[in-house]
């Protein structure tokens, strides 16, 4: 009886196992685990579109969302790692003179035609974005009191916006005018207290200027009124008609009488 090492040797047992071979097809290479031992563009392009249709099987797993809270955390975390994969071979494609499929390419988009959404380049397909705590990531913020426009800020933009009528109140004149005079007390009792270490003189004080052109300032100063400036013109223009008509004689006797009567 022929042992099996003899069978397997036999024509037919060859032929058999080269059907086989050719009903398996070439063997398939493995992609490699970077992207920078690939040299060449067209293998590059060739793991790229391996890659893509992953993506793509997977997306279509993942919109079933009978498949358990676990099972689609997994598929999207494979779906992303593949999308990471994808972008490290499109950059290696870029530098092997290849087309940029990163600026030129479309956009990931959902089965209703919107941008997948996500955050930090995490993106979320299918049924796991209706997960626990995801659909909370993507829903809009609602604020109460609704946003000002920038014409509706800028009506409230006015000259005290820029404090330019601060000191019409007349609470910040005086605290500036004390805080003013302490340091000016302070830097002077410095200055004398240096003169004194390095043996110098110190002169007299000198009077204070401020306070005497405060008094000036505040000196009352009696302007006539319109009525006493009219009353004045009258008077003079009554002296000149009367030393024009009337003789010395008559005017130094009027003068007297008036006198006399207290009216002068």
């Amino acid at each position: 009886m022929a042992r099996n090492s003899e069978k397997a040797m036999t024509t037919l047992a060859r032929w058999h196992a080269m059907k086989l071979e050719e009903e398996r097809g070439p063997k398939q290479e493995r992609r490699p685990y970077l992207s920078t031992l690939c040299e060449n563009l067209p293998e590059a392009e060739k793991w790229r579109m391996q890659i893509v249709r992953e993506i793509a099987k997977k997306v279509s797993q993942i919109q079933n969302a009978g498949l358990g809270e676990f099972k689609l955390r997994d598929l999207n975390d494979e779906i992303n790692k593949l999308l990471r994969e994808k972008s490290h071979w499109e950059r290696r494609i870029r530098q092997l003179g290849g087309p940029d499929y990163a600026k030129h390419g479309p956009r990931m988009l959902d089965n209703e035609g919107k941008e997948v959404p996500g955050t930090r380049g995490y993106k979320y397909f299918g049924a796991a974005k209706d997960l626990p705590g995801v659909r909370e990531l993507f829903e809009p913020e609602v604020s109460g009191a609704p946003r000002k426009t920038r014409g509706e800020l800028m009506r409230d933009v006015d000259a005290d916006y820029y404090g330019y009528r601060d000191d019409d109140d007349g609470l910040l004149e005086p605290l500036e005018k004390e805080a003013e005079i302490l340091a000016l007390k302070k830097l002077e009792e410095e200055w004398i207290e240096k003169r004194k270490q390095k043996g110098k003189s110190v002169p007299e004080p000198v009077p204070d200027i401020e306070k005497q052109l405060e008094e000036i300032k505040n000196y009352f100063i009696q302007v006539p009124s319109q009525t006493e400036i009219e009353q004045k013109i009258v008077d003079m223009k009554k002296k000149a008609l009367l030393e024009q008509y009337v003789s010395p004689e008559i005017s130094s006797k009027d003068e007297e009488a008036k006198k006399m009567l207290g009216l002068i």
